[in-house]
């Protein structure tokens, strides 16, 4: 027994005009991996009918799917591309792959299926789209070491992710109960999604050898998949036909040490910046006085015991504000030799930079209205130093 393509009556138009009776799938919803047929008559949908097939019957297959024709537990012939199939005892197995190619073929040969003894054919449909929304959170904090951090912190990650169905036939053999004729991803998932969560830390772990920053994680899903996919998909496609597709982080949260250090060296960071710095200093001056001016005991005592304090703490405030000004006045001189440095490396050959950073090529400034200072230069006879044609103590002209 064995499937063929059924041939339309381009007279008639189109096949419920010559079959009053198509099997399809029962249910192939977002979440559904693989259901049985049901027979579709025309004008209604015979939901729950018996499905069993025989000499005659024919089967519709939508884009995405793959029909398999099963006696007694064991697939006598399946395909892997869309249209209607007559089932024909007469005929040997097809084996349609589609874009499976010789691999399925290779599956079919080699998958032993066991089962009852043969009483009767059914048409079971496995579902090829990506399967999505499937859902995780990590149970425990995952360590993770942060080179930017310099520590190792612990966060929890929680998203979606997919898979999709790559070998149809090994799925059927090795991830379909026997005693099901429908199935969700939802209802099998349990098992899978603890060698997911076990991936997902082995991956994660990667990340942070590869130098990832802890914060940028959230913004790395596909890399993030890709990692996955190296650590899962050779079990996975080879033990139950399947694939992860891609990896979605919904959130990230940290537990309250790492947090806490993450807080205190983003803030050593901020106040790295001496203009960062003397803001906050002045800041906390100005915040003293308002708390002394809403203070219910009185405003003239409250400011005479604020001045207490900052008579014992004004050494120390004048000599942190007296550092932030030199260092901020060090940065500014700093950023200014770098601007001439680049200046002066982007000036055309021939120019000369004026004190007042200006770069000319003439013989006067064209923004001070200096003129160019001539270049000094040493003679090669006597070593003496000069400025004009010749040199002043032996006369020999400039080289």
């Amino acid at each position: 027994m064995g499937i063929v393509k059924a041939a339309i009556n381009s007279l008639k138009g189109t096949l419920a005009d010559q079959w009053l009776e198509v099997i399809e799938a029962t249910d192939m919803g977002d979440d559904t991996v693989f259901c049985e047929g049901t027979k579709i008559r025309k004008g209604e949908n015979v939901k729950g009918s018996d499905g069993t097939v025989s000499n005659g019957s024919v089967i519709h297959v939508y884009p995405n799917q793959f029909m398999m024709l099963v006696d007694g537990g064991k697939v006598i012939d399946y395909t892997a591309e869309e249209g209607y199939y007559k089932v024909d005892d007469s005929s040997m197995p097809s084996l349609f792959n589609g874009d499976f190619k010789e691999a399925l073929k290779d599956s079919f040969n080699r998958m032993k299926f066991g089962g009852q003894t043969p009483q009767k054919q059914r048409v079971f449909f496995v579902n090829l789209q990506e399967i999505k929304g499937l859902k995780f959170g990590t149970r425990n904090p995952i360590n993770y070491f942060d080179n930017f951090y310099n520590a190792e912190l612990f966060l929890r990650a929680h998203g979606n992710y997919s898979v999709k169905i790559t070998d149809p036939l090994r799925f059927y053999a090795e991830a379909v109960p026997r005693n099901k004729s429908y199935v969700r991803m939802n209802d099998i998932n349990e098992q899978y999604l603890s060698e997911f969560l076990e991936a997902l830390q082995s991956a994660i772990g990667q990340m942070s050898v590869d130098g990832i920053r802890i914060s940028h994680i959230q913004s790395k899903g596909r890399e993030l998949g890709k990692y996955m996919a190296d650590i899962l998909d050779a079990d996975w496609n080879q033990m139950r036909g399947m694939e992860i597709q891609s990896v979605g982080i919904a959130s990230i949260s940290y537990d309250e040490e790492s947090q806490k250090l993450i807080n205190m060296r983003n803030q050593g960071a901020m106040l790295s910046d001496a203009a960062i710095r003397e803001g906050y200093v002045q800041g906390s001056i100005a915040r003293g006085m308002e708390a002394a001016g809403s203070n219910s005991a009185g405003a003239a005592a409250a400011f005479m015991g604020m001045g207490v304090g900052m008579n014992a703490a004004g050494g120390f405030m004048n000599t942190a504000s007296a550092t932030n000004m030199a260092q901020m006045q060090m940065q500014q001189a700093q950023m200014q030799q770098m601007q001439v440095q680049k200046a002066a490396s982007a000036a055309p050959a021939g120019s000369w930079t004026c004190e007042c950073g200006a770069v000319n090529t003439g013989k006067f400034c064209g923004e001070c209205g200096k003129p160019a200072q001539k270049k000094e230069w040493f003679c090669t006879e006597c070593g003496a130093k000069n400025t004009g044609k010749f040199c002043s103590e032996c006369g020999k002209a400039r080289g």
